[in-house]
């Protein structure tokens, strides 16, 4: 551990953290009872406790009887050699230029021994735990115990607390390890119950302030299928107060957007319409459709309908089937317990990653649940195992709400696949900049790894021969026009609905400072920038690199089995970062295919990749968004389509609202006379900071696309042909 950070941060620096690190010892060496005579070999595993124990609501301690596995990671050897070649590897000039390293040259060189793991064995088993796993080249060693006896062993209370809307239990305090483990130790895992989640949306079918959770997915009425015109031309729409021409009446003037309605699917992009706008048939009449390339995906629990839903898509769309010859599910670091139908992650991973990919074989690897310890433990075996040389990771946490040692682990994980010549990509998340959680504005891990790839996600819109009519950096309001014959003078504003995560790491090493109760968790600072980011501001990691279709109003299609439907396998749309992650980990398979050799880690080529071979999005607007007139007994009031977004919280002619984005009206189908806007390219709240929506879009601090990288889209989105021909070396020489 301590290695580990001599290797990130400056000498003064971790002075300070080690100043503060030996504070906490000293002061919870005065909590705890008298150590055994061999505690003098051991050490506190610092930086290990979760930060929502410092502020949220303890529920009361764990059942001490309880079963639950922990994992001990162990030091790396030579991690500032690691370091150092990792980087030579992506050094054009360095003579170590993309020489990857086999599994067994890295275990040489960089992996635990197994003396080391067998005496991380003996102080488990010394402690009335089951080893029930020795990971691969030692990195990790998982065992089985009794809560009161996880307790023993690492001298630690384990707790329950209230974490917004969840239960999660975590050790109130970081764990010591005696003997001669102590200094083996890396970080312990499993000590509490956080999870990753993935970032999907369903379309909605509801409005307000849902969120994801919840939210029933739009599905296609069995007399039409989906159309690939999301944007429909522009309407002119009035409604009176109790739809009988009483006052108030409002008029709205401005782009329709086409969603479902009880007569018609509306627009969801299928195969056909997303391989022609982003150039992938230009890449597939070349020949490269992913042939001889594995695409990794990592996704919890597992589906068992997964293989007949990716079948019938595929069939659907003139797509290869999948057999045992290109589509393999491996179950790690256990047996899945809660594999179920209706798993939406997967099927937008397989599916989708397959449109784009359509030759490439693909590893489902499937751990037992949500858990860090479990996913990671599960991409750790894709990684050990080089299974293929794009892993796709739909999932993630508030890099400030995760522990800064699952944060270590994570980021050792894509340090390790970077040196293999694998990228680990990873979604940025759907909620911006995490502040309408009411926190402060953090971005998603793992993608804030140096050594990840972080995906984003943009709006899309098409012409009539499939071509881009115009792509926004995700990022959606919400605001209410009329609902059932009720006219709201000004509109009423829902603000933030969902966008694309992005932004500067802040919180990936934590301290907590204080005497309990009253400690506070504090962030140090971040991932230290990569060098492929140099040209970007700021000295920490930049997120996301790249991006790629994530709006659930200009959402995907996919065919999954729902129990209790009939037919069993139904349509829905769904976005979401969920949607561009597997998508970009495709043709990532096919730019490797292209080169003939593995490229490695994405993200370090896509700051210098030659013109068109990205596609940058910059803020986009329109002349037809949606204005309102609502005429009074005594007045009319007049909204711009910026007024629109933000009116109802601020003065006459004032608004939020950036000063570039789309917006268009929603006829809503499930209530008479209800009518919304939705409003594309606004990944912050059109709403003033008073309401506590989220970063407001006037602020500097908000999340905003511009000419060049930016912290919505990245460097933009790919455009199919290029953007794999540039890693072609026959293609580049002859440019």
């Amino acid at each position: 551990m301590y290695q580990e950070k001599t290797a990130l941060y400056p000498s003064a620096h971790f002075d300070r953290m080690r100043t503060m690190g030996l504070s906490l010892v000293v002061l919870t060496l005065t909590l705890c009872a008298v150590r055994p005579a061999n505690a003098a070999l051991g050490r506190f595993v610092a930086h290990n406790t979760p930060s929502y124990v410092a502020t949220a609501k303890n529920l009361g301690t764990e059942d001490p009887s309880k079963t639950i596995e922990v994992s001990i990671w162990l030091n790396p050897h030579n991690r500032g050699e690691m370091d150092a070649l990792a980087r030579d590897l992506y050094d054009r000039t360095s003579p170590n230029y993309r020489h990857w390293l086999t599994r067994a040259q890295i275990a040489a060189r960089f992996a635990p021994t197994a003396e080391e793991a067998k005496t991380v064995q003996e102080f488990f088993e010394s402690h009335n735990l089951k080893v029930v796993k020795v990971g691969g080249d030692n990195f990790f060693v998982r065992a089985r115990g009794t809560v009161g006896d996880v307790e023993k062993a690492f001298q630690v209370q384990l707790n329950n607390y209230q974490v917004r809307d969840k239960v999660i239990r975590a050790n109130a305090s970081d764990p010591y390890v005696e003997g001669a483990a102590g200094p083996l130790v890396k970080s312990v895992s499993g000590l509490d119950t956080g999870t990753y989640e993935h970032p999907l949306m369903a379309r909605p079918t509801n409005f307000g302030k849902s969120g994801s959770a919840g939210v029933k997915p739009a599905l296609a009425p069995p007399s039409s299928f989906f159309t690939p015109d999301c944007f429909d031309g522009v309407v002119t729409d009035v409604f009176s107060s109790d739809n009988d021409g009483s006052l108030p009446i409002g008029t709205y003037k401005g782009n329709h957007l086409n969603l479902q309605s009880l007569t018609s699917a509306g627009c969801a992009y299928t195969p056909g319409p997303i391989q022609t706008a982003y150039n992938l048939t230009g890449l597939y009449a070349e020949g490269f459709q992913g042939q001889g390339q594995t695409i990794v995906i990592l996704d919890w629990c597992g589906s068992p309908t997964i293989q007949n839903d990716a079948n019938a898509f595929s069939a659907m769309f003139g797509l290869p089937l999948l057999s045992s010859s290109n589509f393999n599910i491996i179950y790690t670091p256990t047996p899945s317990l809660c594999e179920a139908p209706d798993s939406v992650e997967i099927n937008i991973d397989v599916e989708w990653s397959h449109a784009v990919a359509p030759m490439a074989n693909i590893d489902l690897v499937v751990p037992p649940s949500a858990s860090f310890q479990d996913v990671n433990e599960a991409e750790y075996f894709a990684v050990n195992y080089g299974l293929g040389n794009s892993v796709s990771g739909s999932y993630g946490s508030p890099e400030s709400e995760t522990p800064a040692s699952e944060l270590a682990n994570e980021n050792l994980i894509s340090e390790v696949a970077a040196i293999s010549g694998i990228s680990t990509n990873f979604s940025s998340a759907d909620d911006g900049d995490f502040t309408v959680y009411g926190i402060p504005a953090t971005v998603s891990a793992p993608a804030d790894s140096p050594w990840a790839t972080a995906v984003g996600g943009v709006s899309l819109a098409l012409k009539a021969d499939n071509s881009i009519a115009w792509q926004a950096g995700w990022g959606n309001n919400e605001v209410l026009l009329t609902d059932e014959g009720f006219i709201p003078d000004p509109p009423e504003d829902f603000g933030f609905y969902a966008g694309s995560g992005g932004g500067q790491s802040n919180c990936a090493f934590q301290e907590f400072v204080g005497t309990p109760p009253n400690t506070t968790e504090v962030c140090l600072g971040g991932f230290p920038k990569p060098a492929f980011q140099k040209s970007l501001p700021g000295k920490y990691r930049q997120l996301p690199d790249i991006s790629w279709l994530a709006d659930p109003f200009t959402g995907v299609a996919i065919l999954i089995s729902v129990p209790g439907q009939l037919p069993e396998q139904v349509w829905q749309v769904w976005g979401g970062t969920s949607v561009a992650c597997p998508m970009f980990s495709a043709l990532w398979a096919i730019a490797n295919q292209e080169a003939g050799v593995p490229l490695g880690q994405a993200a370090q080529y896509l700051y210098s990749l030659p013109p068109g071979a990205i596609t940058d999005v910059v803020p986009v607007g329109s002349k037809t968004n949606v204005t309102a007139s609502i005429r009074e007994s005594t007045v009319t009031n007049n909204y711009t389509a910026s007024e629109v977004l933000g009116a109802g919280g601020f003065p006459p002619g004032t608004s939020a609202a950036p000063a570039k984005f789309v917006s268009a009206i929603w006829d809503y189908p499930y209530l008479d006379y209800t009518e919304l806007v939705i409003s594309f390219g606004t990944d912050c709240s059109a709403l003033p900071s008073t309401d506590f929506d989220g970063s407001p879009c006037n602020t500097s601090s908000a999340l905003h696309t511009k000419v060049g990288w930016d912290n919505v889209t990245g460097m933009g989105t790919p455009n199919g042909k290029a953007f794999a021909d540039a890693f072609n070396p026959t293609v580049a020489a002859v440019k």
